[in-house]
């Protein structure tokens, strides 16, 4: 499996990471680790998750590890909070998740890019979950494509009780790119 390598996607989202992420912060799905980084850069964050399905990528984080606020592990969403008792019961001030958002495509075989059939699953599973994972307060930083089909996700997010604005979109040759803070509705 290779390593998701940062595009427009990534450095739209590490542009917002230091003014969002604070405490404890989990990045999902860390790829090359650089959100994890850059949240770890922050003097309101004290401990930062960099988790990922891909070994190699985790492998590859690991020795390029410059922050040693950062524990890179191997993970499936959020298995790893689930099933290894280090880590079971720990709650996030922030999750960063720059998904993979794209409809599936029978002719590409990428868990890097792979989002569902529609592009939006994988992500409405993650939001499902992380209810169990956010501390009281607790905000995600989601990014995700137009691709994705933005009125489906806004009414999911609306329907299962979720805040959320729009911090930024930018559009990039075919697609918008949208940064959603979200938080649970009080």
């Amino acid at each position: 499996m290779e390593i998701y390598e940062p595009e427009e996607d990534s450095f739209l989202m590490q542009a917002y990471i230091k003014k969002y992420s604070k405490g404890v912060v989990l990045d999902m799905g860390t790829g090359t680790g650089i959100q994890a980084e850059e949240a770890a850069g922050s003097k309101k964050v004290v401990k930062v998750f960099g988790v990922d399905i891909n070994e190699e990528a985790i492998k590859h984080c690991i020795r390029n590890q410059k922050s040693k606020k950062i524990i890179f592990a191997t993970s499936d969403l959020f298995t790893l909070f689930k099933v290894d008792r280090r880590y079971i019961g720990t709650k996030f001030d922030t999750i960063i998740f720059n998904p993979p958002y794209l409809p599936n495509d029978p002719k590409i075989k990428d868990k890097a890019l792979d989002g569902g059939k529609k592009g939006y699953e994988l992500i409405c599973g993650f939001l499902h979950e992380s209810k169990n994972f956010l501390k009281p307060n607790g905000k995600i930083l989601l990014l995700f494509s137009s691709l994705t089909s933005k009125p489906t996700l806004d009414n999911f997010l609306i329907k299962n009780h979720w805040k959320f604005k729009e911090i930024t979109k930018k559009h990039i040759f075919f697609e918008d790119l949208y940064l959603y803070l979200i938080e649970l509705e009080k």
